[in-house]
């Protein structure tokens, strides 16, 4: 009877476990992302330190809500809307102590007091004030309105407009008395008339006698069909510093049809221009309040301004017409950074063919700019905290002779401090790895970051001098830590996950080896009971001897068919491979479902993906699908000879980016691929966006053979196995366009193995579960039916 009983009680357990354990389905797997969980979001402190703010929904209701906790109260609490509305933004400029913060709300500017906790407000008009701050002696705000610099005086509230910018100046048009006719008659009348020269001399005399009662009317400053932008006052008040661009002559825009509407109607979504179309151009101007006149910052002496970009060597007519026309560069000019004491000031100088950044000293009275960094590379500028206009954070001032900054100059992205006096330069951090945040504590002796010094997937907080020295580790937690810093800094509040653990709050003190607790937990029990793989990382060496990172997933029962299936991440410029939860939560998912299924799965970090310095980065410049590409075919020959895949019975997916991959490696690779599915892909990169493209291919008109090398479009004759295209019919990043050409391309061609499956509703990033779920079951299908048999 006991032996009957224990055999009931296991039976039950297996089935219990059975129940639990069920099989993964891409129906389960594409529902609503609430059935995992919803992991907690936009975290934020607030300005006094005693809350963490963040949005969460515990309860998987229609939107998530705002919570909060205290460092030493962990329990979340929902903010009621009184609380809500008593919030003060993060936006805003504290003054040098900290004790009051200047923001902008709903189009008015406040002032938050911090020992009071009380909040002012500055202004109360019906029109939109935005961009305040202090000025350099902390006395007055200043303030953007209506493209002007307006300033509050704190102790009076007295108000007073500091430019007078207008489309075009007072008497810029001539009217008819100014002509040389009218000119000539007035003279004659003075000459004929006495009275008129009576009249004439009273009226001089008045005008002069009402001068002397009249205020000083501002200058005006004319832009013209120009746009007015980053207008800032320097912290002396003397220096006004702005920046007019220029619109784009013959810059055609996209239009995205949309099918499925409200009314009926097929209605034009508009979209972006096409690569190589005309782009802005910008000039940076200073006006001196002292003496009342304009000038622009000079740019003719920036050292490699006439520089020819290297690639036109293989284009000789090219390049000969570029030397003969010995014409500067463009570039772009930020708003100046000005050191505390306001003597100096830096600004950030990229080239539009963002093949140069340049830090600059200002001389504010002259507009001339003295180097103090230049970053040059062939291909282009980028990684963390390089470039880019909006680089807060990565840029600044240490002190009022120091200037610290981030560079790939070593080959990976790290710390370097200037002295704006002397010009020295001195690097803070080194290695081959990358500083990936920056952030200069309060007392300015301290730079917190974070940086993936054990491991290109594994991100921790750290600390450095500023003057350079030992780093110290804060954060302990292996995988992804991302550190929101109290404004005191003595707390760390930190959104952290592990490859198969999705997003969690914590918070620890702001010390070495202190103890996180964590604060939220998020996931479903539904999400729980499936043991969910922790994919193995591993590392290979590609026919080029670099070191290329992969998550690698293998099934404990292959099928009798060994086959393989290579993901491949979107973006291009991402990181995948890491030890934390991954933005590709669904794709992950679908990888454990194919390891269920007897599949083992390759999820590669390839050339061009973040988190490896520069070399990595910028290794597909001019030839995308390229060593990108490569990478995908030695993963799968590692598939073969380590891990006993069979090879012809290896596919690949992805989309964006990814899709892109499947499709070279569907036409130019195949031998190794037998099916692939192209999820949202660029076809021909002479179609996609200017910002992404010409930094990696240059333009279509001056680099065709990179377009040529790197298009899909080009090569789709090449198509031998089964190929899968799905793409969504509103996608403003992807156009559908692009979709549709390859389509029509392999109609001319003849080719008849592959579809085509569009998703009427959805944009670059389906939105859909029914979209997800039937866009998944097409992939799973094709590689059941072509990699198993």
């Amino acid at each position: 009877m006991k032996k009957l009983y224990s055999l009931l009680l296991i039976f039950a357990s297996t089935g219990a476990i059975a129940q639990t354990l069920c099989p993964l389905t891409v129906e389960k797997i594409m529902r609503d992302p609430k059935w995992m969980g919803v992991s907690p979001g936009n975290i934020r402190w607030s300005d006094d330190s005693k809350k963490i703010y963040f949005n969460w929904n515990p309860d998987k209701t229609e939107r998530d809500e705002l919570f909060f906790i205290t460092p030493n109260n962990t329990k979340p609490h929902k903010v009621t809307a009184t609380e809500r509305r008593d919030i003060v933004p993060e936006n805003g400029k504290w003054n040098k102590a900290r004790t009051l913060k200047t923001y902008e709300e709903d189009g008015d500017i406040y002032l938050w007091q911090a020992g009071s906790g009380k909040t002012v407000p500055l202004t109360r008009t019906a029109g939109r004030e935005s961009n305040p701050t202090f000025t350099g002696d902390e006395r007055s705000v200043v303030y953007t309105y209506d493209n002007n610099l307006y300033q509050i005086k704190l102790s009076k509230g007295e108000l007073t407009q500091l430019t007078n910018f207008v489309k075009s100046a007072t008497g810029e048009k001539k009217s008819a008395k100014d002509t040389e006719q009218a000119r000539w008659l007035k003279k004659q009348q003075l000459d004929l008339f006495e009275i008129v020269k009576v009249n004439e001399k009273d009226r001089k005399l008045d005008s002069a006698e009402r001068a002397l009662d009249k205020p000083v009317k501002l200058k005006e400053i004319a832009f013209g069909d120009k746009r007015l932008n980053g207008v800032q006052l320097s912290p002396d008040g003397r220096y006004i510093t702005y920046r007019l661009i220029q619109a784009a002559d013959g810059a055609r825009a996209g239009i995205v049809p949309n099918y499925v509407t409200s009314s009926g109607y097929t209605e034009d979504i508009p979209n972006r221009t096409k690569v190589g179309a005309p782009q802005l151009t910008s000039e940076s101007f200073i006006f001196d309040t002292q003496r009342d006149s304009v000038y622009a910052m000079v740019t003719k002496d920036i050292p490699g301004i006439k520089d020819i970009p290297a690639f036109y060597s293989e284009y000789p007519k090219e390049l000969e017409k570029l030397r003969k026309a010995n014409a500067d560069r463009k570039v772009d000019i930020a708003a100046p950074y000005w050191s505390p004491d306001g003597k100096y000031a830096v600004v950030n100088v990229e080239s539009q063919d963002n093949k140069d950044r340049w830090l600059m000293k200002l001389d504010a009275s002259t507009g001339k700019l003295t180097l103090l960094d230049r970053q040059h590379d062939d291909a282009w500028i980028g990684g963390p905290g390089t470039g880019g206009f909006f680089a807060d954070g990565s840029l600044g001032w240490a002190d009022n002779t120091h200037f610290y900054f981030q560079s790939e100059a070593s080959g990976y992205s790290h710390i370097y401090m200037a002295d704006v006096l002397s010009g020295e330069k001195k690097q803070l951090t080194s290695g081959k790895w990358e500083v990936q945040t920056l952030h200069l504590s309060n007392d300015k002796k301290t730079f917190y970051f974070t940086g993936n010094i054990e491991h290109p997937g594994i991100t921790h907080f750290y600390r450095i001098p500023v003057t350079g020295g030992t780093l110290v580790k804060i954060t302990s937690m292996k995988g992804g830590n991302e550190i929101d810093l109290s404004p005191d800094e003595k707390w760390l509040a930190i959104r952290y996950s592990y490859s198969n653990k999705p997003w969690e709050l914590f918070v620890q003190p702001n010390k070495p080896g202190a103890k996180a607790v964590q604060v939220t937990n998020s996931v479903t029990p539904e999400f729980k009971s499936y043991p969910w793989r922790e994919p193995k990382v591993i590392s290979f060496k590609n026919r080029y001897g670099k070191d290329i990172y992969a998550r690698l997933y293998q099934p404990k029962n292959p099928d009798p068919a060994k086959p393989a299936v290579v993901f491949v991440h979107g973006a291009g410029y991402l990181q995948n491979v890491h030890y934390w939860w991954s933005s590709y939560f669904r794709e992950y998912m679908f990888n454990n479902m194919l390891v269920d299924n007897g599949y083992t799965v390759l999820d590669i970090d390839y050339t061009a993906s973040s988190g490896y310095g520069r070399d990595i980065r910028t290794g597909i410049y001019r030839h995308m699908g390229g060593a990108d590409l490569t990478d995908q075919v030695d993963g799968v020959k590692l598939l073969v000879e380590k891990y006993g895949v069979n090879l012809k019975h290896v596919g690949l997916y992805g989309g964006s980016y990814g899709g892109f991959i499947t499709l070279m490696a569907m036409f130019t690779q195949q031998d190794i691929f037998a099916s692939g599915a192209a999820l949202r892909s660029v076809t021909d990169w002479a179609h996609y966006n200017h910002g992404y493209t010409s930094n990696i291919l240059n333009e279509p008109f001056n680099d065709e053979k990179a377009y040529r090398q790197s298009s899909p479009i080009y090569f789709a004759d090449g198509l031998k196995g089964r190929l899968l295209m799905l793409h969504g019919m509103v996608d403003q990043n992807v156009n559908f366009q692009d979709i549709v050409r390859l389509s029509q391309r392999l109609i001319e061609l003849h080719k008849e193995n592959w579809e085509l499956a569009p998703y009427p509703v959805e944009d670059h990033g389906f939105v859909q579960p029914s979209s997800w779920t039937d866009e998944y079951k097409r992939i799973f299908k094709l590689f059941e039916e072509t990699l198993k048999k």
